[in-house]
């Protein structure tokens, strides 16, 4: 359902990122969750505030459209979000890297399509249009990085 609401979620993220500042170098929309590398100020570490203004703003603003059937259960959480979220601190350019690939890989690793450039809810287009990636990177297999955690 998420990726169905793309722009609507762009825009929840950018008014995330005017209110507490952060970039988005890597992201992939799939349909219950989602997967970001965030940067961060470096005086400020504090992903949940975001995390959790971007799914609160993006819940708020769904359940204003006709037709959405979000619904919130007595925790408070809606229904189109997997329940929690992950962090990692990344250690090195290795680690990036590996995260990177883990982001853009996602849409075949959960079999939403058999190449990574047939999902159009991936910053991998960015790459592919910045030259930093071939639009037949991965050609659809597992490039063999390690689990980087949903």
């Amino acid at each position: 359902m998420i990726y169905r609401h793309s722009a609507l979620l762009r825009q929840c993220l950018r008014d995330t990122q005017t209110q507490r500042p952060f970039r988005v170098p890597a992201l992939v929309v799939l349909p219950d969750h989602l997967h970001m590398l965030m940067t961060l100020p470096t005086d400020d570490a504090d992903f949940s505030a975001r995390i959790r203004m971007l799914k609160a703003s993006f819940v708020v603003t769904l359940r204003q459209q006709a037709g959405c059937d979000v619904r919130i259960n007595a925790r408070g959480e809606a229904n189109i979000w997997q329940r929690r979220f992950w962090e990692h601190l990344i250690r090195d350019e290795q680690d990036y890297r590996n995260h990177l690939d883990y982001i853009h890989l996602n849409p075949v690793k959960h079999g939403l399509v058999a190449r990574v450039q047939d999902w159009p809810f991936s910053s991998f287009h960015h790459y592919v249009r910045q030259g930093l990636l071939p639009i037949d990177w991965a050609g659809g297999a597992d490039v063999g990085i390690e689990e980087a955690g949903e």
